[in-house]
């Protein structure tokens, strides 16, 4: 059997160059994730979409940032997304009417790229807003847990529906520090009894019957363990494995941010170290030399257990309507006036 490889990383242009086509080859590559620079027009994605579908069997998995307002990396002709505190808002007046957008949201996000033969989203954002930081900011639904765990169930049977899988970040929570992970390490100083009565409640509410992927945060929580949740097995392996019995993949963020620097300045020892925390799969974004640097020196060997977790974040079931025939159905022209009403 031919195995999906660990690591996810991107590619340049609007179209594969040489080195790309190389670099997918690697049977260390298991997925693509693709950002606004890859975007041109609808004929163009759906060309670099097909080739890099054509170069592997099993195909790569193709994954996208699209969790709409700040982060929504393919503009028109997609539909523009509002950000999810929109439905915070809409919460706090018509609780009712909130859930059943939600679910609208995730649904019209999820068919509109599928159309287009893309895998999932990473989305959505399960942190607390506290206010306190502007990376996360907008892009959550609510200040309170509860109201995100039931806004964020709706929204993923929306993509359920659709047919995609959903990826809720970032395990265990960002929400709860000033500095963004992009560019600081950020450190929390909460304990684990604080967390798990606040930001840890979406995922665990989730984690039965909605999460099918779940992303950790960049963040030391320094009065629980030393290392980022991300290459920190206590988190990956006894909290979010073992205590909350979450059997779905394990998607590191992004290995070329700032908040992963602490723990190498060699990609490869980054990569390693967060495969044997417990991720699945480890994101190398906006950094070819990185990307290269782990594809030549990273030691592992996928297991068979990872590998079938991987293959799931792929819907082999799903009916993958056109772009041309899913804008002439009524249920797309009413979920786009619905969600038209929060621009």
């Amino acid at each position: 059997m031919t195995f999906l490889g660990p690591v996810m990383i991107d590619v340049d242009g609007f179209e594969l160059s040489d080195d790309d086509r190389i670099l997918l080859k690697n049977p260390l590559v298991g997925g693509v994730i693709l950002f606004t620079r890859n975007f041109d027009s609808p004929q163009q994605v759906q060309l670099l979409i097909n080739e890099i579908k054509s170069l592997r069997d099993p195909q790569l998995l193709i994954a996208i940032d699209h969790e709409g307002g700040r982060v929504q990396r393919f503009k028109e002709p997609f539909t523009i997304i509002p950000a999810l505190n929109t439905l915070g808002i809409k919460h706090d007046s018509d609780p009712d009417s909130a859930l059943k957008h939600a679910e609208l949201f995730g649904w019209l996000t999820s068919i509109e790229l599928l159309s287009f033969n893309i895998d999932f989203s990473f989305t959505p954002v399960l942190d607390v807003d506290y206010g306190l930081s502007d990376v996360i900011g907008d892009r959550a639904f609510h200040q309170n847990p509860n109201v995100i765990a039931k806004l964020a169930a709706a929204y993923i049977d929306g993509m359920h529906r659709a047919g995609m899988s959903a990826t809720g970040k970032h395990f265990p929570g960002h929400g709860g520090v000033t500095a963004d992970s992009h560019t600081d390490i950020p450190i929390d100083n909460r304990t684990l009894d604080t967390l798990l009565k606040s930001d840890i409640i979406p995922f665990e509410k989730l984690v039965p019957n909605h999460l099918d992927g779940i992303m950790p945060a960049h963040v030391i929580y320094e009065k629980i363990n030393k290392a980022p949740a991300g290459f920190s097995p206590y988190w990956l392996k006894e909290i979010l494995r073992t205590q909350l019995k979450f059997d779905g993949v394990i998607f590191s963020d992004d290995l070329n941010m700032k908040g992963a620097s602490c723990i190498s300045d060699s990609y490869a020892e980054r990569a390693k170290a967060a495969l044997e925390a417990g991720c699945d799969m480890v994101l190398v974004c906006n950094n070819r030399n990185g990307a290269a640097e782990v594809l030549e020196n990273l030691r592992y060997t996928v297991t068979n257990e990872s590998h079938l977790q991987l293959l799931k974040m792929r819907k082999e079931d799903v009916t993958r309507q056109n772009r041309d025939n899913l804008i002439q159905t009524e249920e797309w022209k009413q979920a786009v006036s619905i969600i038209s009403e929060y621009q």
